[in-house]
Formats: structure tokens, sequence, C-alpha cells
């Protein structure tokens, strides 16, 4: 029976994943190497539960309850769990040695979840020691309010963790989707030309970012592109056309913008760091 959920990253993903399991019930871990980004974490996590309370989706004794369940970790040896959801960087080899760490401590017995968005869970899974107990695990920002997440079976994964990872899902409040491992899995294959002709257009002077988003604001969509880069942050959006472009053997179609790639090379990478095709106070 999963008990503990280990979140390894004190991100802006991770720390809504955390937030996300402790109000569930479960008794979480929120791993960082740094200590900073834990702080940090923690504070943002207690700024949301107050505007749960403020809202009156919760009680104070709830909230209360729910922040004692969340647990900040700095050492790695503290990473004992029944599953782990890594949401560190978007490096094949970072992550790797993460989970082979993980599962010298843990073991056989434990789950290990990616919530890489655009990584091979296949590619993961084969130089690691339980292949099987490897998914991917793939929320959307912010973690804790979005409903998707894609549940992504590699080549060697387990279904009976698969079928355990989609439960977990829906014990989170969520709306799992299954899919079999493949370049951007579902969403991210879908929604890169959302992003990337928003940016042709852009750079080309055709229209405006506030154009562009106003318009497909206008037409349904929840956020407009440039807002939408901005949320997620500019450097994972690169990262996840360039992994994209290189699976598909540079189809022109998958291309990464220029645009994009001067906003990185800026470091204007949108809300965390205060600017990216907007200002943020």
């Amino acid at each position: 029976m999963m008990k503990t959920i280990c979140v390894a990253g004190a991100g802006t993903m991770g720390s809504g994943i955390a937030l996300a399991s402790a109000r569930a019930g479960f008794d979480v871990l929120l791993f960082d190497a740094q200590q900073e980004a834990l702080t940090r974490a923690e504070t943002m996590i207690g700024q949301q539960v107050q505007q749960m309370l403020d809202k009156q989706r919760i009680s104070a004794e709830a909230a209360a309850a729910l922040k004692a369940r969340i647990r900040y970790v700095s050492e790695l040896n503290d990473c004992l769990a029944d599953c782990f959801i890594e949401a560190i960087v978007e490096k094949m080899e970072v992550k790797t040695g993460l989970f082979q760490s993980l599962m010298a401590l843990n073991g056989p017995g434990s789950i290990y979840a990616s919530n890489t968005s655009s990584l091979s869970i296949t590619t993961l899974q084969e130089s690691l020691p339980y292949p099987g107990r490897v998914v991917g695990m793939h929320f959307f920002n912010p973690a804790h309010v979005m409903k998707l997440v894609e549940v992504v079976t590699g080549k060697f994964t387990n279904p009976e963790v698969a079928e355990a990872i989609t439960d977990l899902c829906k014990k989170l409040d969520k709306t799992p989707v299954q899919c079999t491992d493949a370049p951007g899995f579902i969403v991210n294959r879908v929604a890169r030309h959302y992003y990337l002709e928003a940016l042709k257009l852009a750079d080309e002077g055709y229209a405006s970012v506030e154009q562009i988003d106003k318009i497909m604001e206008a037409t349904g969509f929840k956020m407009g592109p440039f807002r939408l880069m901005d949320l997620i942050g500019m450097d994972i959006n690169l990262a996840v056309s360039q992994s994209l472009y290189e699976a598909f053997d540079h189809e022109t179609r998958f291309k990464p913008s220029p645009l994009q790639e001067r906003k990185v090379a800026a470091r204007e990478l949108g809300r965390k760091t205060g600017k990216g095709f907007y200002e943020y106070s």
C-alpha cells in the first residue's frame, strides 16, 4: 500500500506535486540538494495553503495537517518512500543518476516516476537496475491545480506499475491518460506547433506577442502561447522543442525558434525570472 511519496526537485513543479500529494493525505518528502530551493518551496506551499484557507476550501485544522504532512529534506539518504516522482532538470544523465541513487537506497519495491515532458522513458529505463519499476508521470503547471497527468509506459514498464500510478493520479484528484513512450508523448507533440507557429509569426513581424495571445484567448484557449510559455519557463519549453527536433531527425516543423533561443540566452525565462515575453513584479 502506497503511503509515502518522495518528490525530487523543489522548483515550481515539484512544489505543486508535493502539495497535491499532501492534500490527498500522503506523507510527503520534498527533496532538493539546495537548501535555498527548499526554503522557497516551503514559502510557496505555505502561500498556496493560505489561499485555500482564505477561499474557505479547507479548514484551519486541515491546512495545518496538510503542511505537517510535508517534510523538506536535503540529504539523499533521507529519501525512503513507496513512490518517487522526480521533477528535476530536463537532462537524461542527471535523471539517471538520481534514480540510480534512489534505487540503491530503496530497492525494487518502490515505484520510480519521471515527470519528464520530452525525454524517452525507455531510454531512462535502459540504464537502471529495475527498469520495470520506472514509469512516466507527466504533470502540467501548476501541478496542484491542473487535472491532466500523462502516464507514460516505456518498453520495460510493468503493467501493474502503470496501473498503480494511474490509481495514484485518481487519488490526487487528477485525470490520468495512459500513453506509450513516444517523442513528446501526446500533449507536447500536439501542442508544439501552438508555440512554434506563434513564435514564427511574432519573430517575422506579422503580429505582436500581445495580439497573438489576445486572439488565441478570444477563440477559447485559456492562455495564449506566450503567456503559457512564460508560465512553463522558456528554458523548459525550448528544451522540449529541441528534444522533438532531434527525435524527428531535424524535421523543419519541429525546428526551435530563434526568438525563443534569444530569450533563453538572455535569461528571460518567464515568471520564474521576472521577465519573459511579459514582465512580472
